[in-house]
């Protein structure tokens, strides 16, 4: 795939970043250009996310607009280079769980469901439930009708290689490309010494659906562990 340099004014030679896993990354000077399956109305939804992040002490990269006026073109977005060495999640544990609290009207990314959502809708995000087998699809339901109620943005993939810190102290987010409204045991979950079993099997059915058609190794090679603890009644 190549990307379209000229559309946000860019030249020179692409050069491929580390992770990505589901998308191709490309550092262009000081911008990276991403592939991407997400809508343009979904790529908007980051702009106020950004903005409340601010008020917690976090940075979050702003998507660019294109010469088109748009956010997304032929399937690329592109934003300011961040850079830094990679954090724990523990270590801003506060502020995400700030963002949790300023951030818990915002309406749900186009295209996307939570986990309660995904009790009687078949998809959104990366999750496709038909597209499974029925009785593992009612084990991820029953593990997601364990937890509350509670939404409000997450993250979704909070790793160390997502969170940046500068010389300075100062802390970048990167890779938002699987937040959404959900609950959020799926931020919190990254920073839990000991989470509960009921979290744990949640977090997990997650990382099973969203990763069943994408990364179909990866998500059931996890099947075994979930299942069995659901015959050991760990909830």
């Amino acid at each position: 795939m190549t990307p379209p340099l000229g559309a946000w004014g860019l030249t020179g030679t692409p050069v491929p970043l580390p992770g990505g896993h589901r998308n191709t990354v490309l550092r262009v000077g000081q911008h990276v250009l991403k592939s991407t399956r997400r809508s343009e109305a979904a790529i908007t939804w980051l702009l106020p996310v950004a903005r409340h992040a601010e008020t917690c002490g976090l940075s979050v990269p702003t998507p660019l607009r294109s010469s088109l006026g748009t956010f997304l073109v032929d399937g690329w977005t592109c934003e300011p280079l961040c850079e830094g060495g990679s954090t724990p999640p523990k270590t801003i544990a506060d502020k995400i769980s700030r963002l949790h609290n300023v951030a818990a009207d915002l309406p749900q990314r186009d295209g996307f469901a939570s986990a309660r959502d995904l009790l009687t809708e078949p998809s959104g995000g990366d999750i496709d439930l038909a597209g499974m087998p029925t009785d593992l699809v009612f084990q991820l339901r029953a593990a997601w009708s364990a937890i509350s109620l509670e939404t409000t943005l997450v993250h979704g993939d909070l790793n160390p290689d997502n969170i940046l810190t500068d010389t300075d102290g100062n802390v970048t987010v990167i890779d938002w490309d699987e937040a959404r409204r959900d609950h959020p045991l799926f931020d919190t979950v990254t920073w839990t010494d000991a989470p509960t079993p009921i979290i744990k099997q949640a977090a997990l059915a997650w990382e099973i659906a969203c990763s069943w058609q994408l990364e179909p190794e990866h998500a059931r090679s996890l099947v075994p562990s979930f299942t069995s603890a659901l015959k050991s009644g760990e909830r």
